[in-house]
């Protein structure tokens, strides 16, 4: 016999694990926290184990928790597409969209493309930047959401995924081994630049700017033709440029947060529907790694 899944206990689940408390969930929900605590304990029975490890500062999934919310996303998804449907609700009207350059490529640009395709009558506006930067137009109503790159230990936003961040260089290349270290970034107020310079600066090493401000594919160029190195996340290196070894004589650097944001009103429909298509993009991102 078939068995049916309560929809309550998954959105609750996958809530709790976006904001990574009982207690916000709980606010967001509009339910007790006693409520949601009970719908995790049910779901958690009925998957026949833990969802969550409990410490003194917030929730963290399991594994399991890790691969159920993968499903549960992408069914939240298409029930809430359904009752839109039902409810003679097309998805229409501006959604605008933050994210920094490095991400575009190898994750909005699929997102973008896929959510077009499903609902046409939104009208999407991209709009890129340094993840300061977007933070702030986010904050000043600019943006109906933001992803964006930030420090593990300080991150504020709903945790998308955490990657390595890596040196690069062009492939059998030589600037990284120059005095001083030439260096490329894409804009001068890039996330990354206070991690890599403080990197360097505890190591002794002096650097110089080869580049800046000039955009993502200029940042590339300058790495392609060995001008310089440059230091991305991991998952976002192109395939024809190198991940610097360990014993090319350059610090190592920190691992940073992707996390989605959104303002403190209540989102647009549109809005709402878009971030749900963000997370399942790194969902599935995550399990690709």
């Amino acid at each position: 016999m078939a068995r049916n899944l309560d929809v309550a206990l998954l959105r609750s689940f996958a809530v709790a694990a976006d904001l990574r408390s009982m207690t916000a969930a709980s606010q967001a929900l509009n339910l007790t926290q006693g409520a949601v605590s009970q719908q995790i304990a049910r779901l958690e029975a009925l998957t026949g184990g833990s969802l969550f490890i409990r410490d003194r500062r917030n929730l963290r999934l399991t594994p399991s928790g890790e691969r159920l919310l993968a499903k549960v996303r992408q069914l939240l998804s298409l029930n809430d597409e359904i009752w839109a449907g039902i409810n003679g609700g097309i998805l229409d009207g501006p959604v605008r969209i933050g994210a920094p350059y490095d991400l575009i490529g190898p994750c909005i640009s699929p997102v973008l493309k896929g959510f077009a395709e499903a609902f046409p009558q939104v009208e999407l506006s991209l709009v890129c930047g340094s993840s300061p930067e977007l933070a702030e137009r986010l904050a000043g109503g600019e943006l109906d959401l933001a992803v964006v790159e930030e420090p593990v230990a300080t991150a504020r936003g709903e945790h998308l995924m955490a990657d390595r961040l890596v040196w690069v260089g062009a492939r059998g290349g030589t600037a990284h081994a120059k005095l001083p270290l030439p260096l490329s970034l894409v804009v001068d107020s890039c996330i990354f630049k206070p991690v890599v310079t403080a990197a360097l600066q505890r190591q002794g090493r002096n650097w110089r700017t080869v580049f800046e401000n000039g955009g993502l594919d200029a940042t590339f160029a300058t790495v392609r033709m060995d001008l310089a190195v440059s230091a991305w996340l991991a998952f976002t290196v192109p395939a024809d440029l190198e991940i610097l070894p360990t014993d090319c004589g350059l610090p190592e650097l920190p691992s940073l947060a992707v996390t989605l944001h959104l303002p403190d009103r209540p989102p647009t429909p549109a809005a709402a529907e878009l971030a749900h298509h963000v997370r399942d993009a790194f969902a599935r991102q995550r399990l690709a790694a």
